[in-house]
């Protein structure tokens, strides 16, 4: 079965709007992980908008289950990266002042960049996954610079899929026999939901795991948030 793992930066963003501490990250992470998620994913970002670095340093002993650590691969963020130590890092190309990701990697163009950093967090014990767009030649790419999992970044096909849902997962299937294909273990995201998962996820082979935030996030304010969490594990289920 695909792992489901939540992000929770809108979790931080709601908090942050009142300059308090409510609601509280830690203690939604530690509710996420009672209700059966496998992981939790935060995204930092420099301005610190929602996730900020002291939640990240907070989080990590606390949790059980795998805890990822995205974003764009600024010294500050490698820094945080190797002092935290997650079960994974995920690298995002995003600018300073995006507002949420918008592209995969182009790998041959960072090539030696991202090897680079793949070697610094292998040899620190951190799963690396690099965020790529669903091109086969992308993967293959991604598969070079001794990563061990690609993300798939999903907006295309969240985009697609009212209109076409089979045109719409096709080049990821291909992207997922890529991966399959160059050895890599394969992540998906971005603009999945409760619309939209259970239809990737059984036409999707090898995929290891799902990171969904904002959509997750929505529904909890109508479903409550175990509620929301069972459903989306129950789209992940094969059959």
């Amino acid at each position: 079965m695909t792992n489901l793992s939540v992000n929770i930066n809108k979790i931080a963003t709601l908090r942050n709007a009142r300059g308090e501490n409510n609601p509280c990250v830690e203690t939604v992470a530690l509710d996420i992980e009672r209700f059966g998620a496998d992981g939790i994913t935060v995204h930092p970002r420099p301005d610190e908008r929602h996730i900020r670095r002291d939640d990240v340093f907070k989080l990590r002993p606390m949790l059980k289950v795998e805890f990822n650590i995205e974003g764009n691969p600024t010294p500050e963020f490698v820094d945080l990266v190797l002092k935290v130590r997650p079960t994974q890092v995920t690298l995002v190309p995003d600018s300073p002042d995006a507002l949420t990701s918008n592209a995969g990697w182009n790998v041959a163009d960072n090539f030696d960049f991202l090897s680079s950093l793949v070697e610094r967090f292998k040899d620190a014990g951190v799963r690396t996954s690099i965020f790529v767009d669903a091109d086969p030649e992308i993967v293959r790419a991604a598969s070079e610079t001794g990563a061990d999992r690609v993300e798939l970044y999903t907006k295309p096909y969240a985009d697609l899929y009212p209109t076409d849902p089979a045109a719409a997962v096709a080049p990821f299937v291909e992207a997922a026999r890529a991966a399959r294909k160059y050895g890599l273990g394969l992540n998906a995201g971005h603009d999945l939901s409760l619309e939209n998962l259970a239809f990737f996820s059984r036409n999707i082979p090898y995929l290891n795991e799902v990171s969904i935030g904002h959509a997750l996030i929505c529904d909890a304010l109508y479903l409550g948030l175990e509620e929301t969490i069972r459903r989306y594990k129950a789209c992940l289920v094969k059959g």
